[in-house]
């Protein structure tokens, strides 16, 4: 899918905006049929095989049955009975992930990852170079495909909102421009829906207000909006259905945060158990710290209960960590501050955010905990025990508490990070 600029008729034709979206289409189904190119064509579900498992992905083929992310496996099937299941790889994704950012800064520095499958290029700098924005970005989607094998979608757009609006549009495997004359034209006519942060409540409250159009918000007096939503709310999508963003495309390759969580096969309401996991998790996800070069400030807990209640609480550290002892800590503490002993826990999860580079003050006194040695014999320990599972395999050495635990690949669930 392409969209033309406006210049027929001997008109001079309009320059294509600076800003691109690119969105890996059903990135992680796409990554695992790579492997099985046999089942290409066909309604292929991305999920655990539990009882329990999510789906995390699925081919269009899949979607068309109503199927779709974060939905139960087995919700999924029944709207889709001829579906296939493939496990998720995650360690595939990350590698697959990390050769299309790659082809995404060869063609400009300012590549702003929102994910493991999306990110905003701004072109305007390779535009001399390598011609309009529109002819680098089919030549991107051109290259990443020979050379992944995997489609994209790009939105081409004077803005990060129009550029995003425009890749979903242009889905599966196609390309939209949207040049700076046509932003309110293209925009007005959508429901309110498709400006940023408009869910169901807010849409329920614009409604109530007469306004179901992005058109009608974009004629309606600043201060009505504000009546309808708030002061904050209101102000941002008066500028959204004005066509204004003023957001800048900031480079970065660098993971907002690193987790990882647990779905149970049965509802778990053991403190002991639920203990043993926090601890279990919060040893690979500071792994995965010292292995990213990278410490983090936040400690987060999350838990689903079995009504699929969802919570997620938080506690920033003085210091920031990466080791497994001071996280388990922290989030040991949270976990008792929210009070949920004997509920029945569906999910639990770790989570580190704040995260910077690891850098000499980690080997400085400690704040916290019993002073210097503990924490560097804690350090020291944790490193050795680095080095031996990077020779023998994850669970060749975990703490003795953990001697019982399943092992962790056996259910758990890696999340790669996505904001």
């Amino acid at each position: 899918m392409t969209n033309g600029g406006p210049g027929g008729g001997g008109d001079p034709v309009e320059p294509s905006p600076p800003i691109l979206h690119v969105d890996m289409d059903a990135f992680f189904a796409s990554v695992e049929l790579l492997d099985h190119p046999e089942l290409r064509g066909l309604p292929v579900i991305i999920g655990g095989r539990s009882a329990r498992s999510v789906v995390t992905s699925a081919t269009y083929e899949a979607r068309a049955f109503g199927v779709h992310s974060a939905m139960p496996v087995g919700a999924a099937l029944r709207l889709c009975p001829k579906a296939i299941v493939l496990e998720p790889h995650m360690e595939k994704y990350r590698a697959a992930s990390k050769v299309v950012m790659a082809l995404f800064r060869e063609v400009t520095p300012l590549v702003e990852p929102l994910s493991i499958d999306e990110a905003f290029l701004d072109v305007a700098g390779a535009r001399r170079l390598l011609g309009e924005s529109d002819v680098i970005a089919q030549r991107l989607r051109e290259r990443v495909f020979a050379e992944t094998g995997l489609p994209c979608s790009v939105g081409v757009a004077p803005t990060k909102f129009m550029a995003k609006l425009a890749s979903g549009r242009a889905k599966p495997d196609g390309m939209l421009v949207i040049r700076p004359s046509e932003v309110l034209a293209y925009l007005h006519p959508l429901p309110v829906r498709a400006l940023w942060g408009v869910g169901a409540k807010t849409a329920e409250q614009l409604e109530r207000f007469g306004l179901r159009t992005v058109g009608d918000i974009a004629d309606t007096p600043l201060d009505t909006l504000i009546r309808a939503v708030g002061e904050a709310g209101g102000s941002k999508l008066h500028e959204l259905a004005n066509g204004i963003d003023t957001r800048g495309v900031v480079p970065t390759s660098q993971e907002k945060s690193v987790g990882h969580e647990r779905t149970f096969e049965i509802d778990e309401r053991s403190p002991e158990v639920l203990r043993r996991e926090l601890l279990a998790q919060s040893n690979r996800v500071a792994a995965r710290l010292r292995a990213a070069g990278l410490v983090g400030r936040t400690v987060a807990l999350k838990l689903r209960f079995a009504d699929f209640t969802t919570i997620s609480r938080s506690r920033t550290l003085a210091e920031p960590t990466d080791l497994g002892r001071r996280i388990f800590e922290e989030v040991t503490a949270v976990y008792e501050a929210v009070g949920a002993r004997g509920e029945a826990i569906r999910l639990i999860g770790v989570r580190v955010e704040q995260l910077s580079p690891a850098d000499g003050s980690l080997h400085q006194p400690a704040l916290w905990a019993d002073e210097t040695a503990p924490s560097e014999g804690w350090r020291d320990a944790e490193r050795t025990i680095d080095r031996v599972t990077a020779r023998f395999g994850l669970d060749s050495v975990r703490p003795a508490s953990l001697v019982r635990a399943p092992k962790s690949g056996e259910t758990a669930e890696q999340n790669g990070t996505r904001s």
